[in-house]
């Protein structure tokens, strides 16, 4: 008796453990063909199923199911099972044909249609002659070194494994939404015909660079074709993406124009050999130019090939009336929707990591994916964050550099800590020493009065969150910081950010810095979506603002984009103010400017912390405590003191005295000095001495600071 075994996998779970393009329906259906009997016909028809064609006489049913169940557990593990069903259909005729080939090539794109031999491409997915194997074990078949020649065969797609890696994507909500609209609504317009309801119509993608605009665009070109409602007739390729460069004064349609995007863009939609595809147009550096004739022109030229074309307009993730600005300007020629992707959560960006690790074969313990944060928040920090390509980046960074690792050690562990990620990734590890964020700053020098301070703010934030005396329960706890460089500003604020976690003031805890121009953009309607991005990372933690008086500019530039920053900013701080805290810092004048300039920012900034610059003792006691785990002679200490000491008023008052990174600065130097005695002298051991401090001290640059307040002391006097 010929019977047909379907067996049939969840579709979440399927989207879901998808590896290297490879399906869990084709990495059973590869095991099962390895270890049934000669005849037996195997394949992965669908996204979700694998059928099995048998011969009772040749093997049992009851046997296939027993494999069947074997060999899930073996590629997946146990404890999924109600992913998986088995069903069983009496068939007639052979097994060696389990299905025609008839029409198999609507579900062809036009360039595989192209290469099909004459034998056709059912030869080669269900060619009588079974694949070679070594042996009859699952192992031989999954993990043979020599790879099969079926191997090579692209799996076959359908539309519901493409709405499987719809589904799995990571957020793309609008992009998910419109992909299942298309689906539902396709049988209604082919039913009556109507294909021209929506071939008509384009679409505006708001993504940042790295978020997956390609992954998009071939997924919705997928989408498209095999939903049938642009069936394939023309040559051509599924998916193109074609990105304008700066708009000048030239008439891009003259031929004096200088090859290149434009006028590829323009031979590729008016030539005859093309069609059917998902044309991506990167119009980012145009946003200033879509009223201009230039542009009118060419939307006029595209909407010609819109029977051929479905268009999608490529801009960065902007604020919603600058999105809503582009769409009217591309509605004169046609009509278009828009698409929004906004920034990866925090969240977000560690399933799409955890992803990716778990394609290596590596897992993340616990307490590994903050370093893992920090990375990515210096990434960020620099305004090049490519968002899924980044992740990838860092990842495989990672993946490398914990190869090397055990190679080195002679193991191999797949295992990634917390110390691995810091150290793979180079990340200046945040030593917890055990002491509470008081008895930190207790430690810090001049820690005391900052300590009384910090405890004064916190006993009113608790008891403004009591709601005792009518107080309110969600008060401001946004805060500033005021003081001349190197007092401990950014130290402290750290700090801060442990001791508010330790008092259920902060969820998380953590600690984010930016410079004050690091939330503009660099066009308009950048700024606003890039500082709220900045912010939402922050919920749960410290948002710390170093120059932030650099987001103000008296005068009435528009171009000026500090302004918008500060705006979206101060209704973050409203629409969050007892989840995260903003911690602004700059010089005490600047920072009186900012906020006099500012009404909003006075009244969501309630507490105040300054920092005064250093005694000539406490530069000294910085010092000193620098040395700790150094060897030095004793000369050095008196040496230090002494020059210290010396500092005049002028010099360690004035604004631009960096307090303790000038310490910093003449300490490093000292050690560089050091360094280079010992190699003179051929020593192996380095002991700091008086004279490495004296030739630091005396170099230009501290020696020009030196004499100029010196002189102008003498002047005056």
């Amino acid at each position: 008796m010929k019977k047909k075994i379907v067996i049939k996998l969840e579709k979440q779970w399927t989207a879901k453990n998808i590896v290297g393009g490879i399906t869990p329906a084709q990495k059973l259906a590869k095991a099962l063909s390895g270890v049934l009997p000669a005849g037996t016909k195997v394949e992965d028809e669908e996204f979700t199923s694998v059928s099995v064609w048998i011969d009772t006489s040749v093997i049992a049913e009851d046997r296939v199911r027993e494999l069947a169940v074997e060999y899930f557990h073996t590629i997946f593990g146990k404890g999924n099972e109600e992913v998986l069903s088995i069903s069983v259909e009496e068939v007639e005729g052979k097994t060696e044909e389990p299905a025609s080939t008839a029409g198999l090539d609507d579900k062809l794109m036009p360039w595989e249609r192209d290469k099909k031999e004459d034998n056709g491409v059912g030869a080669a997915l269900f060619s009588e002659k079974p694949a070679e194997k070594e042996d009859n074990g699952v192992g031989a078949a999954l993990f043979s070194d020599k790879p099969e020649e079926t191997k090579e065969e692209e799996p076959k797609e359908t539309i519901e494994s493409v709405m499987g890696e719809i589904d799995g994507l990571i957020g793309a909500e609008d992009f998910k939404a419109l992909a299942h609209e298309i689906k539902d609504v396709a049988p209604y317009i082919l039913k009556n015909k109507k294909n021209d309801v929506f071939v008509n119509q384009g679409y505006i993608f708001s993504v940042n660079d790295g978020y997956g605009i390609s992954t998009y665009g071939e997924l919705l070109a997928k989408l498209i074709l095999h939903t049938g409602l642009r069936p394939i007739e023309v040559k051509g390729g599924s998916y193109v993406e074609i990105k304008l460069g700066v708009m000048d004064d030239k008439d891009p349609f003259s031929p004096e124009y200088p090859k290149g995007a434009f006028a590829n863009l323009l031979r590729f939609v008016l030539s005859e050999e093309t069609g059917n595809c998902v044309v991506c147009i990167d119009i980012s550096e145009w946003m200033s130019a879509l009223e201009g004739e230039h542009f009118k022109k060419l939307l006029k030229t595209l909407s010609r090939s819109m029977k051929k074309f479905v268009y999608v307009f490529r801009i960065p993730y902007v604020e919603k009336d600058v999105l809503e600005r582009v769409q009217l300007a591309l509605n004169d020629m046609m009509f278009v929707r828009p698409v929004v992707f906004p920034t990866l959560a925090r969240e977000e960006l560690q399933e799409a990591a955890a992803k990716d690790i778990a394609e290596y074969g590596f897992t993340m313990e616990e307490g590994a994916w903050a370093p893992f944060h920090d990375r990515i928040s210096e990434e960020k920090r620099d305004g090049k964050f490519y968002g899924f390509n980044t992740i990838k980046k860092i990842v495989r960074e990672l993946v490398y550099k914990k190869y090397l690792a055990n190679a080195k050690k002679g193991e191999d562990n797949n295992a990634l800590t917390a110390d691995d990620v810091a150290t793979c990734l180079s990340i200046a590890k945040v030593v917890d020493d055990g002491l509470s964020g008081f008895e930190q700053l207790s430690k810090l020098v001049g820690g005391e009065e900052i300590r009384k301070q910090v405890e004064e703010i916190l006993l009113q934030i608790q008891f403004a969150r009591s709601g005792k005396s009518g107080a309110i329960k969600s008060p401001c706890i946004h805060m500033r910081f005021v003081g001349n460089p190197g007092t401990g500003k950014t130290t402290v604020a750290r700090i801060v950010g442990k001791i508010l976690k330790e008092h259920d003031v902060l969820r998380i805890g953590g600690f984010y810095e930016y410079a004050g121009r690091d939330f503009c953009g660099r066009y308009i309607g950048e700024t606003a979506p890039k500082t709220a991005s900045i912010c939402r990372d922050a919920y749960g933690s410290v948002l710390f603002i170093d120059e932030a008086y650099t987001l103000y500019r008296s005068g009435s530039d528009g171009k000026d984009y500090g302004r918008e920053a500060l705006d979206t900013l101060i209704a973050e701080m409203e629409n969050h103010r007892d989840d995260f805290v903003v911690i602004m810092a700059g010089y005490t004048d600047d920072m009186d400017t900012l906020m006099k300039g500012n009404a909003g920012l006075v009244g969501r900034m309630p507490y105040v912390i300054e920092f005064p610059n250093f005694t000539r003792e406490q530069l000294y006691n910085i010092f000193v405590s620098m040395l700790e785990g150094c060897k030095y002679n004793e000369d050095l200490l008196e040496k230090a003191k002494e020059y210290f000491f010396a500092l005049s008023d002028e010099l360690i008052k004035s604004k631009e005295f960096s307090n303790a990174r000038f310490v910093r600065n003449l300490y490093e130097r000292m050690w560089a000095k050091a360094l280079r005695r010992c190699q003179l002298e051929k020593t192996e051991e380095v002991v700091l001495s008086a004279q490495d401090f004296e030739q630091a001290s005396t170099e230009k640059g501290f020696k020009a600071m030196m004499e100029k307040k010196t002189a102008r002391l003498g002047f005056y006097e």
